[in-house]
């Protein structure tokens, strides 16, 4: 009972990235069960009464003094950010606004016009309208840059501040100008915000009995997206899949428990994770329990700078067990974790309070994962300038009277598999790995 309470405590966070469906994406948190027990260095006996003073001294001074008028509200808010702010990187303090959004966050839910976005050169670009909202209808498409937002011209913004104009309440209006490459004027678009939800995980048929599973962050939904996702790859391919690749790239984390619970469909036993801090309760081990969906066959899984925190969770819990081929780029290296510590007025502290360990005792801070085959992203072009006789273009060739049984032929790639490798070099080196290990097992099984 005590682990349920603190797992649901624990999650990672990560404050650059690609904004999902028009949301900053963060690594979203889950709420913390009570606020830290007082004693100790909690205690209001171990306040520094001289410092306290201090401070007392200056908010009275720049309360009365300073060239405009300015609350106190908003003075102690400051001075609260600017404690909190100095830690480190992911520490935070949220107001009730804030907090609120990123509980909204956790659920994949919010009100907005379903994009996914990028920053450039100040602007906001469009990576992908999301299939079924207001931006898919209205003709929104990749490549676009936004500009201005309502009445407000963007650039300059700072991406929280840009995509909060793109949120509000579902069936309010925003007013988007968009410059398009190829038209050379402006372009207006006026679209209806509705309830977007951001689904973390997609997946394909790569070919016959290879799968593709993409996560994008960690939702609190996201390990049962990723069965569901598994069995209706299996029903698709009328049979047990011969691999997967499972797709990290760009993932920013999120919830930790979510990380487990994928690891949970891949591994039958093992240790995913384990944290270290200060706190009480900060010290814990996270185990799979499976049972492995795929049976033990061959996974590879894709990494690269912007796989963080929960992603490296599952990438080094997958490496360390030996249960996948890590390739690609090295992580981010993200390897702190934080508590959300709901306050008496609304708000939130999200608070550094632990390290977390890869299986083997390793901490990825600073360091990233590394993966077992680097693969750096690059465009492939096929030589045609060489083209090969074949027996079959001789002539009087005689004709093959023993051709192989279909069952032994190599299965077709489709179409639309091929356009997907084309775009993406390390996932076509991902694939020919894993058809390569495939076929190892096979011939040696």
């Amino acid at each position: 009972m005590g682990n349920k309470r603190i797992i649901l405590r624990y999650t990672g966070i990560l404050l650059t990235g690609v904004l999902l469906g028009a949301g900053l994406t963060v690594e979203h948190a889950v709420h913390a069960q009570s606020a830290p027990p007082a004693g100790g260095e909690n205690s209001l006996s171990a306040l520094p009464l001289k410092g306290l003073r201090t401070f007392a001294e200056v908010y009275n001074i720049v309360k009365s003094d300073y060239v405009t008028p300015i609350s106190g509200h908003k003075l102690i808010d400051d001075a609260i950010r600017g404690m909190v702010d100095n830690l480190d990187p992911h520490s935070q303090y949220l107001d009730a606004r804030q907090y609120a959004r990123l509980r909204v966050d956790t659920t994949g839910k919010f009100g907005g016009i379903g994009l996914e976005v990028t920053e450039s050169h100040g602007f906001l670009r469009v990576v992908t309208p999301i299939a079924g909202t207001p931006a898919a209808r209205h003709g929104l498409r990749p490549g676009d840059l936004i500009v201005r937002i309502d009445k407000t011209f963007i650039q300059g913004l700072s991406l929280r501040k840009a995509v909060h104009l793109l949120r509000g309440q579902p069936g309010s209006e925003v007013d988007l100008s968009i410059i398009r490459k190829g038209v050379d004027h402006p372009l207006r678009f006026v679209l209806h915000r509705q309830v977007i939800k951001v689904h973390s995980v997609s997946g394909l048929l790569l070919g016959r009995g290879y799968g593709y599973v993409r996560i994008s962050e960690f939702q609190s939904d996201t390990g049962g997206g990723v069965t569901r996702t598994l069995r209706s790859l299996v029903a698709q391919n009328h049979g047990p899949l011969k691999g997967v690749i499972l797709d990290l790239r760009d993932n920013p984390g999120g919830v930790l428990n979510a990380a487990v619970s994928v690891c949970d469909d891949f591994l039958n036993s093992g240790v995913v994770v384990s944290t270290r801090g200060r706190a009480q309760g900060a010290d814990m081990v996270f185990r799979a329990h499976g049972p492995d969906l795929l049976h033990g066959a061959p996974m590879v899984v894709l990494v690269n700078g912007g796989s963080a925190s929960a992603a490296e969770i599952v990438a080094g819990a997958l490496q360390d067990n030996h249960r996948a081929l890590i390739m690609g780029t090295r992580t981010f290296g993200k390897g702190s974790v934080q508590t959300i510590m709901p306050m008496a007025n609304g708000g939130a502290l999200r608070l550094t309070t632990a390290r977390y360990f890869t299986p083997n005792g390793h901490s990825i801070q600073d360091l990233g994962i590394t993966p077992n085959i680097v693969v750096h992203q690059a465009q492939l072009t096929v030589d045609h300038t060489k083209p090969f006789l074949r027996e079959t273009n001789l002539p009087g060739h005689l004709n093959n009277t023993n051709p192989p049984k279909a069952s032994q032929s190599v299965p077709p790639v489709p179409a639309g598999t091929r356009r997907l490798l084309d775009r993406d070099y390390q996932l076509r080196e991902a694939f020919d790995l894993l058809q390569g290990i495939a076929a190892f097992h096979q011939f040696a099984g």
